[in-house]
C-alpha cells in the first residue's frame, strides 16, 4: 500500500474503513475497505479529517475483490437469464432465482473451485425447489486483491459449464390411480388423493382424472395405460406398495411396460416408493406414509418430476444421506436437512 494525497486518490482502493462520526447522530464507515474512490467522494473525505489516505498499490496481473466477485458470479451462473447477480457490495456478489424452479449444484466441481484457496463460494443445497427471488449462492475472494492468474485456476476447476442451473418448473396434468378394493368398494374414504392434490396443486399442477380400479393389477395396469392416452403428463398410483399379497402396484405398474428405476428408497417415511419411466411419462407408486406423513420421500421428487429432471437410481441411493425425517412439530421443510444429501 501507498500513502497518496486524498485530492489524488479517485480510482485508487482504500486500503481500510473509513469511520465518520456525526456527533449524537451517528458513529460509523462511511467507506468500506476495498471501496474505489470515486471523484464524488473527495469532498466527503476532506470534511472527515483524512487529508491523505493509504491506498492498494495495483500490480499488472492483480484484481481488486469487485472485480473478481464478477469473474465468480460467471462461475457460477454463467449467462444463465433465470438466474440473477446483486450489487457488489464490499467485494460479494449473491446469486438469486430469477423465477420458481429446481436448484442443481455441481458438487464436485464446486469442491474443486473452493479447494483452491483465497476465493470462496458458498451455495444453497443441491435439488432444492425455490421460489423467485430466493438467494441461492454467494461469492468473494478472501484477500482485498488477488492474482488473475487464480482466477484462471477457478474457471478451469470448474470447467466451462456455470456450476448453478436452475429447472423451471413446468405445470403439468396429473392422473392419480387410487388402489384398494376397500376404496374401491365405498368401505372407506378416499384420504390419499385429497393430499396428493394439494401437494400437486402447491405447484400449479391440475389434475387430469382420478380412477379407483381396486386391487386388480391388470386393471391398474389399464387405468395407467389409458391415462398416458389422454396425455397424462405424471401418473400417481397411491397404495398398494407393500410386500402384503394384495398389494399389487408394483407388479402393475411394471406390467405397463414402464422402465423402472427403483423400487425403495432409503428414505423414511417413503421407504416403499416405486418410480419408473413410460417413454417419458414419470408413473410413481406412492406409499401409504405420503397419506399421512407432511414430508416424505414424494416431497424430494415430485419438484424433478416438475423440472424435467429424470430421477435416477444413483439419486435415490444417495437420499440415505440426509433422508431421515425428524418429523418435527413445526416443519419448515424444505429450509431443513431433509432430503439435502445429494
Amino acid at each position: 500500500m501507498k500513502l497518496i494525497r486524498t485530492e489524488d486518490a479517485a480510482g485508487h482502493v482504500l486500503c481500510h474503513d473509513m469511520t465518520r462520526i456525526v456527533k449524537g447522530v451517528s458513529k460509523g464507515p462511511a467507506f468500506r475497505k476495498g471501496h474505489i474512490v470515486a471523484p464524488e467522494d473527495i469532498p466527503l473525505l476532506l470534511s472527515m479529517g483524512k487529508e491523505n489516505l493509504y491506498v492498494w498499490e495495483k500490480e499488472p496481473g492483480m484484481l481488486h475483490e469487485d472485480e473478481a466477485a464478477r469473474i465468480l458470479y460467471q462461475i457460477c451462473a454463467g449467462d444463465a437469464e433465470n438466474l440473477r447477480p446483486s450489487e457488489v457490495k464490499e467485494g460479494k456478489i449473491e446469486v438469486s432465482a430469477g423465477e420458481d424452479g429446481l436448484l442443481l449444484v455441481d458438487i464436485p466441481r464446486l469442491k474443486a473451485v473452493n479447494s483452491l484457496g483465497g476465493l470462496m463460494i458458498a451455495t444453497r443445497h443441491s435439488h432444492l425447489p425455490v421460489k423467485r427471488g430466493d438467494k441461492l449462492a454467494g461469492t468473494r475472494i478472501i484477500p482485498l486483491v488477488i492474482r488473475e492468474d487464480k482466477l484462471a485456476e477457478a474457471r478451469a476447476a470448474a470447467g466451462e459449464i456455470p456450476l448453478l442451473s436452475l429447472r423451471p418448473f413446468r405445470a403439468r396434468k396429473v392422473a392419480i390411480v387410487t388402489t384398494g378394493s376397500e376404496v374401491r368398494k365405498g368401505l372407506i374414504t378416499d384420504t390419499f388423493t385429497p393430499v396428493l392434490e394439494e401437494k400437486v396443486g402447491e405447484y400449479g399442477c391440475s389434475v387430469l382424472g382420478h380412477v379407483c380400479p381396486g386391487d386388480d393389477p391388470a386393471a391398474i395396469t389399464a387405468a395407467i395405460l389409458d391415462f398416458k392416452r389422454q396425455g397424462a403428463e405424471l401418473i400417481l398410483c397411491s397404495g398398494g406398495m407393500s410386500v402384503d399379497p394384495d398389494d399389487k402396484t408394483p407388479l402393475a405398474i411394471k406390467n405397463t411396460g414402464a422402465r423402472v428405476v427403483s423400487y425403495g428408497s432409503p428414505v423414511l417415511p417413503g421407504a416403499m416408493l416405486m418410480v419408473s419411466y413410460l417413454d417419458a411419462v414419470p408413473v410413481v407408486g406412492l406409499p401409504g406414509c405420503v397419506m399421512y406423513a407432511r414430508r416424505t420421500v414424494f416431497d424430494l421428487v415430485l419438484p424433478c418430476f416438475l423440472a424435467d429432471v429424470p430421477v435416477t437410481a444413483e439419486d435415490l441411493a444417495a437420499m440415505g444421506h440426509g433422508g431421515l425425517c425428524l418429523s418435527c412439530g413445526t416443519c419448515t421443510w424444505p429450509n431443513c436437512g431433509f432430503g439435502k444429501g445429494w
